[in-house]
């Protein structure tokens, strides 16, 4: 890899989530989870614990703790420890998919060990992002972190880090036994069927809630969700239809939620979500900083695309 290289939506309960033998931790919605916290910032874990449990009673089929959604970057080592024993504790190990970035792979094979002490079955991996790392230093990153013995689901998110993890080095990765899935966040759908070409067996999961239905419908087994924070069963009803190959009836659901989901590939994507969930009777709450509260034009944005959800019954 060269760096620089008018009918409503339907209201049938959501299925039930697939029994923990059927499926692998980043197969199906795997909810990347907000983290709620008080109004002077301390983390509600008590909360936390109540809302994972609520997002699995809700069809989803996981959750992934301590992604960029949940805040990690803001939360002390005690903290970020403490929000996967909970998830763990609240739904189980093999439906948590901890995030374990950090700036160096040392510091990534901790949190990767933490992970599987707490009993996770497997993590979540961006490529170095501390600077534009080369084809060397990606492959060192994540021979690095599978040292921890847990499957590892890349996350190519190049907007953020700066390094692409592009179809050809995934694949490479996947022969190397580094890496089985990856998180799709650039949004561009054609990824999945190159990927699909190059290595076969390798997971492709929907990483931008913008794109759920075009990637499902491309051969992703799993969708590292945003919004299913407030809206899990639609989401859950989204995922099926998509991977299902049956969108009849879905797609004004999947309108009516867009301008939502868009949000989600935002810079101020926490802030929205949270709102969101303030709004639906969640936990959401404020976020510490470098994010600031939103700007009035987006938060009037928000407000009103999660009331017209929320009057049409997707609470």
């Amino acid at each position: 890899m060269s760096p620089t290289d008018p009918v409503g939506p339907t209201s049938s309960p959501a299925p039930a989530a697939a029994p923990p033998a059927a499926r692998a931790p980043w197969h199906g919605v795997v909810v990347a989870t907000a983290l709620p916290l008080r109004e002077d910032l301390s983390v509600d874990f008590d909360a936390y614990a109540e809302h994972v449990r609520w997002l699995v009673d809700s069809g989803c089929d996981g959750v992934c703790p301590n992604g960029s959604l949940g805040e990690y970057q803001s939360l002390t080592p005690e903290e970020r420890a403490r929000v996967v024993r909970v998830a763990v504790d609240a739904v189980g190990g093999d439906r948590v998919l901890p995030g374990v970035a950090a700036y160096g792979a040392a510091e990534s094979l901790r949190w990767a060990e933490q992970a599987a002490e707490a009993g996770a079955s497997a993590v979540m991996l961006l490529p170095p992002n501390g600077y534009r790392a080369d084809t060397r230093a990606v492959f060192d990153h994540y021979r690095t972190v599978a040292r921890a013995g847990l499957p590892i689901v890349a996350y190519n998110n190049p907007f953020d880090t700066k390094v692409d993890l592009t179809p050809r080095l995934l694949a490479d990765l996947y022969d190397e036994g580094l890496v089985v899935g990856v998180k799709e966040f650039t949004g561009d759908v054609r990824r999945a069927y190159e990927v699909a070409e190059l290595a076969p067996g390798f997971d492709v999961l929907i990483g931008s809630d913008d794109v759920a239905l075009e990637f499902g419908l491309a051969g992703a087994v799993g969708w590292i969700a945003g919004y299913a924070n407030v809206f899990p069963r639609a989401s859950v009803e989204l995922y099926n239809a998509a991977v299902g190959g049956d969108l009849r009836g879905v797609l004004p659901l999947y309108r009516l939620l867009h301008p939502l989901l868009r949000l989600d590939s935002r810079t101020e994507f926490v802030q929205s979500i949270k709102l969101s969930m303030d709004l639906a009777g969640l936990r959401g709450g404020p976020c510490r900083a470098p994010r600031l509260p939103l700007a009035p034009e987006l938060e009037a944005v928000v407000r009103e695309s999660t009331q017209k959800a929320l009057a049409e019954g997707l609470a």
